[in-house]
């Protein structure tokens, strides 16, 4: 008997590790590919101050607050695995070891989950302290942030998408904030949280290599057919974005339907479980539908690996979905994870990263790029019935993920797009610190097919957002994500996009840093109500400081040149980094 087979005897003969890191006292424990375990520890110090960017004027020290009780957190029992379960954990050990273990950085969980992207458990509702500031009345209501938060921490393999959604709300109420982290319960997340150990495989690091791939295919196949879970009833995360439409709210992610949600009165979060629209959904949606203001619709889409690679759909507002429009002229299968709208048009994005399935058979990926693909966006009447009317144009170097905001020109006849572009597209699943993204202006005449562009800010900008009230109109300003690199935010910007274009000169009008070690997320946009001009609002985030371990929540003023701090909420715990994030008023939460 060789090495290799003795070791393997010896794994299935000892009881599986657990996963669970003791969350409770912030050690993180991970598992290296030699099954040893090491430890990364995150202090918080809850009597330290967040370090942001001082405001122009200091307030008056306030008289010391005592700390917000919170509620205990249950440990949970360890769960005794079935005998199925016990030989199928052995095995995956043995591929995470052996087979395939995270050698690069981009999937190694010690550094991917280092620091603020470490993981945290559920915090049920647990006030605040407003240290700055006092919050405005048109804040009443609730930021919620969806992000990655794995629930086991990975022993083999893991890049930052894999990990399962978590939502962070912070709930305001007449100038209270009330903050509750908690898992958006998928189907994957309940299957494995019975389990007490994870089942379904990741999808962006666990398939990586033709050997890779065909073990944990088989282990994926056999799990299946022992009855631990049902492929049919979705494997998605629902880590992405969250969306209010069609009088629901959802926390979305690309793989799998959308998961509605609830905020309660005293801001609990609750998910009401997995949305089809009557059947009339299938598989997967996009995590970025586009609402209009005006008509309240919902307009979506899917793509995956086999033709039709797009499908175009809207969801009226009352929630009915209206039949999908397969779009077979994008012949190659795309990523395709935004997209935007005008009054008139859909606008999507043929970019070089793409799903092969095919390169698994030589030992590669099944998600890369094709640096001799030449980029296209594609347009379609947004209220088309087929793809009759879809039209492409080619945009050589043009690599969109996300979409600000396009609108209408001439009559129809000329379309412009807002949106970052990739400039180091090859980097995006591996090296996400080199990536760089310039935001771009691109019009497109379609009378004489003309398409021109030019960069509007060359500062490595993401996450850009408007005032909701503009999607699909013309809009002026947008506030965007400083990346140093991404998917860390040292600040935000403030762009004026409509700056004559014959200037040619960076359109970022105000700026704020957060500060020495302290790193933010997505901002949003929240109009002051009424509004009075495009930008009468504020930009909330959540900031974190690395050096001290505390979160808070910023709120700024959006006129401001410097984006002034006007209030300031120390979180009684930290937030992770995460990805997209939405406000809901208090009026819209009442009617979930």
């Amino acid at each position: 008997m060789d090495a290799l087979s003795s070791t393997f005897l010896s794994t299935l003969s000892q009881k599986p590790k657990s996963l669970l890191s003791p969350y409770n006292n912030n050690n993180y424990h991970y598992y290296s590919p030699t099954l040893k375990v090491f430890s990364v520890r995150i202090e918080e110090r809850p009597q330290t101050t967040t370090t942001i960017a001082k405001p122009q004027e200091k307030s008056t020290p306030s008289p010391p607050k005592p700390s917000p009780k919170r509620e205990p957190i249950p440990s949970r029992k360890p769960i005794e695995p079935s005998f199925p379960s016990f030989i199928f954990n052995a095995f995956d050990d043995f591929v995470n070891t052996f087979i395939d273990p995270p050698r690069k950085s981009s999937v190694d969980p010690r550094y991917v989950l280092s620091n603020n992207f470490a993981p945290v458990d559920e915090l049920p509702p647990t006030e605040c302290e407003v240290v700055e500031g006092s919050l405005p009345s048109c804040l009443d209501g609730a930021y919620i942030r969806n992000g990655p938060n794995p629930q086991y921490l990975p022993r083999g393999p893991y890049h930052l998408f894999d990990g399962d959604g978590m939502l962070h709300s912070i709930k305001i109420s007449q100038g209270k904030a009330t903050l509750c982290s908690r898992f958006v319960k998928t189907y994957k997340y309940n299957i494995e949280n019975e389990a007490g150990s994870p089942i379904i495989p990741n999808v962006f690091s666990g398939f990586n290599g033709l050997t890779a791939s065909a073990a944990r295919g088989a282990l994926t196949a056999a799990r299946a057919i022992a009855g631990q879970f049902n492929p049919a009833n979705g494997i998605g995360l629902a880590n992405t974005s969250l969306a209010l439409f069609g009088g629901k709210l959802f926390a979305l992610g690309e793989s799998d339907l959308p998961y509605e949600v609830k905020i309660a009165p005293n801001g609990d979060i609750f998910t009401l479980g997995r949305h089809d629209f009557n059947g009339k959904l299938f598989m997967s949606m996009t995590a970025h539908p586009k609402i209009d203001p005006e008509t309240n619709e919902a307009f979506a889409f899917r793509y995956g690996p086999m033709p039709p690679f797009i499908t175009y759909f809207r969801v009226n507002p009352d929630g009915t979905k209206t039949q999908d429009v397969p779009i077979f002229s994008m012949t190659r299968p795309s990523f395709l994870h935004d997209f935007a709208i005008t009054k008139k048009y859909a606008i999507f994005s043929d970019i070089q990263i793409g799903m092969n399935p095919i390169d698994l058979l030589t030992g590669g990926s099944p998600v890369g790029t094709d640096s001799g693909k030449i980029p296209r966006i594609g347009v379609i009447p947004r209220y088309a019935i087929d793809e009759s009317e879809m039209r492409w144009f080619d945009v050589p170097g043009f690599n969109i993920v996300h979409a600000i905001n396009a609108w209408d020109e001439d009559g129809g006849d000329t379309i412009v797009l807002i949106a970052p572009n990739i400039l180091s597209v090859e980097h995006t699943l591996e090296r996400m610190d080199m990536i760089h993204a310039s935001v771009e202006k691109v019009k497109i005449n379609l009378k004489t097919g003309m398409v021109s562009r030019h960069p509007i800010s060359t500062r490595n900008l993401d996450f850009g957002v408007i005032n909701p009230a503009y999607v699909g109109k013309k809009n002026k300003y947008v506030y965007a994500a400083i990346g140093d690199p991404l998917p860390k935010v040292i600040g935000i910007a403030k762009l004026d996009v409509s700056i004559a274009e014959i200037d040619r000169r960076d359109c970022i009008v105000a700026c704020r840093i957060f500060g020495e070690d302290c790193y933010g997320g997505e901002p949003f946009f929240v109009p002051e109500n009424p509004s009075i001009d495009e930008d009468d609002g504020y930009v909330v985030s959540y900031v974190h400081n690395e050096k001290t371990g505390e979160s808070n929540f910023l709120v700024m003023d959006a006129t401001s040149p410097n984006l002034d701090i006007v209030a300031n909420v120390k979180l009684p715990r930290r937030v992770p980094y995460g990805f997209h994030g939405l406000f809901v008023s208090e009026n819209d939460l009442m009617k979930l």
